[in-house]
């Protein structure tokens, strides 16, 4: 008989897109998610986010199993994938609705991420402090299909969008 392990993490860190692929090709992960949380509105549209009137942010649900891939290794990827100083935005993309944020679940998540937060504040990798939000998850409400596994479906203009934004760029040169 074998156990079902599995858990749940939301991070918002700018265009959803960018955000599957760091973690979907990690051991342990199940299935990542683009869609929407955050706001005020039920099952928003991509326009509707866009429009920043529903409160939503862009943002992924990561199915994980914790006892290959722990949920602070998440949390480690996710830093490395966004700019912790830019509360406005991510790269290219501004507004609320590309904010970053951690959604937790439980306490303990909340727990891992407040001290990683820390921990990465007091390394001096930044020299602007770190607005990253730390807040209760809220509903969150899958993408339209056409947004899911993006980076497999158009790589091409995946590729080209992570390199124009900043991203790309802003990652090498804050992580390596």
């Amino acid at each position: 008989m074998t156990e079902n392990h599995e858990e749940k993490a939301i991070f918002a860190g700018g265009c959803f897109w960018c955000m599957v692929k760091p973690f979907d090709t990690q051991p342990g992960i199940k299935s990542v998610v683009a869609g929407y949380t955050g706001g005020h509105t039920v099952n928003p549209t991509y326009e509707e986010v866009c429009s920043e009137t529903t409160g939503h942010t862009e943002a992924v649900e990561i199915t994980f199993d914790p006892t290959i891939f722990s949920y602070q290794k998440l949390v480690e990827i996710y830093w490395q994938q966004t700019d912790p100083t830019d509360a406005s935005g991510q790269f290219a993309d501004r507004g609320s609705s590309y904010r970053p944020a951690i959604f937790y679940l439980t306490e303990e998540q909340r727990e891992i991420a407040e001290a990683s937060k820390k921990t990465l504040a007091e390394s001096g990798r930044f020299k602007q402090p770190i607005v990253t939000e730390i807040v209760p998850a809220m509903p969150f409400y899958p993408a339209e299909t056409y947004h899911q596994d993006y980076y497999q479906k158009n790589p091409m203009h995946y590729n080209r969008y992570r390199q124009g934004s900043g991203r790309a760029g802003f990652i090498e040169k804050a992580w390596k």
